[in-house]
This record gives structure tokens, C-alpha cells and sequence, in this order.
């Protein structure tokens, strides 16, 4: 546009407005790019560097040692314990949290129930919670000896009280109920999205025909679900992979390794190891990396197969 058509309509050019919006977006996005960037890029690329050295993390000097830390990782017992460790948490915490989140969301969708959005909130605030206090708190609640848990099971006519935090044959299945009810609320949201999205009408012909609430969960919502719970199945296993500040505050990895999650691993030796290895620690978090990239992988592999056979079956 000219600048005497400028001057005739009181118009800017079009290519001047969009340079100025392109301007403002960038300006504001910088920040987080700068941000991430530093505290997330970074890092990954870093610890990539530091998996190919032997460092400690204070002096100045590393020492290249290429795939040497990689080949002491998979060679050490402990690494495969935490490996199985954190396989048989994920088996605990994602079929419950699957299952009986999507029971909960089925009832607390139905019209009928009273204060039903006060019931949603109830359940969704431990996810607002702050992971770590939960851990320090169920410490308390589990303790043995004075834990409000311990007087529960008194008053139900048990005479000692059990240390389920500190016994490792029920410290991880304690942590995985403790993970479940923490992150309850998330997955129940996924569901009540997903049930939203059903028309009533499917279930209004389904009464008509006289279908009782079995034959409508089975053969209307189940069928229309499926593909949500695909997708909530993958998010809830990649996030049974993150549960370091929960297992951290509650047990540390204990007692005796059988809480140590892979996560708790990589920081033991990072961090809590009298002479930290960063070098031995990095490649055993790379590896961890590459272990939840290929569960994604394996996931979204099922996520195409299942695609493929409903569209032959229809």
C-alpha cells in the first residue's frame, strides 16, 4: 500500500501490522524459549557429554572414558533391580488408576447424582497438592507406632502395628496406593472428557430398548471409549515413570533397595553417594531415557495396530 493510499483510507499496510504482530509474539515467547532452553535443552545435551566422562561433579577436570560408564551401568545388579522395580510399580499404579478412575467417572457423570461437581473437586485436589509434603505426610500416617493408619487397624481389633513403610515387602505396594490416590483425580478427568463427549441420545435408545446398565456400559460407552482409553493408558504409564519426589519423601529407595525406582537410582549415585559418579549417573539416566522412549514407541505401535483393525472390522 502506498503512502497516499495510506493517507486516503487512515489504514496502516497489512504487511506492517503482520511484521508488528510477528514482532510482539516473539517478544513474548523469547523468555520461555530462553528458559527452556537453559534448564531443559541443556541439560539433556549436557548429560549426554557427561555419560562419555568420569567426573565427579566438583572438580574441574573429566576425564573422556567413552561408552565405559554405559557398559559398568548394564553390568551392575542393582541398575536391573531398579529396572524391575520400577516395571512392577508401573503394573501396580496404571491399571488401578485406568480402572477405577473410569468407574468413578462413569458415576460422577450421571445427572442424577447430588453435589456431584463437589465430589469431583474432593477427588481432584490431591493433584494440586505438592508431591514431595504428600510423601513427608504419609510418613506420618503410616507410622507404626502412633500413625492415625496404625490406630485405624487397632480399632478394627489388630493388636501390633504393621510398618508398611518400612517392611519391603509392603513399602512398595504402599507407595504405589499412595501414588494412585495422589494422581487419581487426573486420570478421573480424562474419563469425564471422554464420557462427555457420548451422546445422551445413544443412551436414552438404549433404556428404550430396555438395556440395563451393564448392557449400556458394554455395548455404548465401552465401544466409544476405546480409543480414550488408548490414549489414557499411554499418559498414565509414562507418568508411572516419574514418581521420584514421591518415593524419595516417603521411603528414599527403601528398606533395602525394594523401593528403588530407576529414577532413585540415577540420584543415589548422582547425589547421595559418598563420592559422586555424574559420568556413571548421566549414562544410567540416558539409558532410563531411551528405556521410556522405547515404551512410547511401544505404545503408539498398539495405538496404530488398534486403529488399523477397527477400521476393517468397519
Amino acid at each position: 500500500m502506498a503512502p497516499t493510499e495510506l493517507a486516503t483510507t487512515g489504514r496502516r499496510p497489512r504487511g506492517v501490522d503482520t511484521r508488528r504482530q510477528t514482532i510482539w509474539i516473539w517478544a513474548f515467547l523469547t523468555p520461555t524459549i530462553v528458559l527452556y532452553g537453559l534448564y531443559t535443552l541443556y541439560p539433556i545435551v549436557a548429560s549426554y557429554w557427561y555419560s562419555l566422562v568420569e567426573w565427579n561433579g566438583f572438580s574441574s577436570s573429566q576425564r573422556f572414558v567413552g561408552i565405559s560408564n554405559y557398559q559398568a551401568v548394564l553390568a551392575d545388579p542393582a541398575f536391573w533391580s531398579s529396572v524391575k522395580i520400577t516395571l512392577v510399580f508401573m503394573l501396580l499404579v496404571a491399571p488401578a488408576r485406568i480402572l477405577l478412575s473410569l468407574l468413578l467417572a462413569m458415576l460422577l457423570n450421571s445427572p442424577k447424582l447430588p453435589l456431584r461437581n463437589v465430589f469431583r473437586t474432593v477427588y481432584f485436589l490431591p493433584v494440586v497438592t505438592t508431591t514431595a509434603i504428600v510423601g513427608v505426610v504419609m510418613q506420618f500416617v503410616f507410622d507404626p507406632a502412633s500413625g492415625p493408619f496404625t490406630a485405624f487397624l487397632k480399632a478394627l481389633g489388630s493388636d501390633a502395628g504393621i510398618d508398611f513403610l518400612g517392611d519391603s515387602g509392603t513399602a512398595l505396594v504402599t507407595a504405589a496406593a499412595v501414588y494412585v490416590w495422589k494422581f487419581f483425580g487426573i486420570t478421573m478427568v480424562y474419563w469425564l472428557a471422554a464420557l462427555q463427549t457420548i451422546p445422551n441420545e445413544l443412551y436414552e435408545a438404549a433404556r428404550i430398548d430396555g438395556a440395563g446398565s451393564f448392557h449400556i456400559f458394554r455395548y455404548v460407552s465401552l465401544p466409544l471409549l476405546t480409543p480414550f482409553l488408548l490414549i489414557i493408558t499411554v499418559l498414565t504409564v509414562e507418568d508411572t515413570f516419574h514418581a521420584f519426589d514421591l518415593m524419595q519423601t516417603m521411603t528414599g529407595g527403601g528398606p533395602f533397595f525394594s523401593t528403588e525406582i530407576i529414577e532413585i537410582y540415577i540420584y543415589r549415585w548422582a547425589f547421595s553417594a559418598s563420592i559422586p559418579q555424574l559420568g556413571f549417573a548421566s549414562a544410567a539416566a540416558v539409558l532410563f531415557g531411551l528405556f521410556v522412549m522405547l515404551v512410547g514407541a511401544l505404545q503408539a505401535w498398539a495405538l496404530v495396530v488398534a486403529r488399523r483393525s477397527r477400521k476393517e472390522l468397519s
